[in-house]
């Protein structure tokens, strides 16, 4: 999956993946989080998110990562803010406005100090299975000791649909987040009339995983 995927899926406007209101999977399950408002939460991949929003409602500083510029002028636009705006180069940039700061370039590039808490309901699952265990690394670096994370992902039978967004197995979950605590907070399958089964999915099914770093 190459940067110009996503480029072209934001360009094109194809982004079915955005959600145009909160995710109920972030409103139910993010007091088993356990964050405090002074806590720092990262959103990788964020998108033009509208979490952000709910989450900048509840902490002080809210940090996305996203790689498409267009992902984030969006995100301001649409919310009628104006960010302050500070350009890094290469096609890089910082936005920031009050509680929300979203950085502009490359996941894997982007530099940020630790955080306390992350939630991430798009990142991973937008991930081919090669670039998985990578992307849970850079993760972990990118949280503290005793850090916390609110993981949503996605299973259904791969073989029956191409992703993004890809399935991501209960077993590779703990694969990919070994040494950490791992708790199953939900699984929501979807009967037939959800639009994934009526595509021709023979299950669907929403997956909500709480993920606790060691304390140091």
């Amino acid at each position: 999956m190459d940067a110009e995927f996503w480029h072209s899926r934001w360009a094109e406007n194809r982004i079915g993946f955005h959600l145009n209101d909160i995710n109920p999977m972030l409103t139910k399950h993010w007091p088993a989080v356990h964050a405090a408002r002074e806590d720092t939460v990262l959103v990788p991949m964020c998108g033009k998110s509208l979490d952000m929003t709910w989450l900048a409602e509840k902490h002080n500083k809210i940090i996305g990562i996203e790689l498409s510029d267009i992902a984030v002028r969006a995100f301001f636009s649409e919310m009628f803010y104006i960010p302050t705006v500070i350009s890094l180069g290469n096609g890089q940039a910082i936005y920031e406005l009050d509680e929300i700061t979203i950085h502009c370039g490359d996941f894997f590039a982007v530099q940020i100090e630790p955080v306390d808490v992350v939630y991430d309901r798009a990142a991973l699952i937008a991930m081919p299975e090669s670039m998985r265990q990578m992307y849970a690394d850079r993760l972990l670096s990118l949280v503290k000791a005793g850090g916390r994370i609110l993981l949503i992902t996605l299973d259904y039978p791969q073989a029956e649909m191409d992703g993004p967004p890809f399935s991501v197995s209960k077993e590779e979950v703990e694969q990919l987040f070994e040494g950490c605590k791992i708790t199953a907070l939900e699984r929501d399958d979807a009967d037939e009339s959800h639009p994934r089964r009526q595509r021709g999915l023979s299950r669907f099914a929403e997956e909500a995983w709480l993920i606790e770093l060691a304390s140091s």
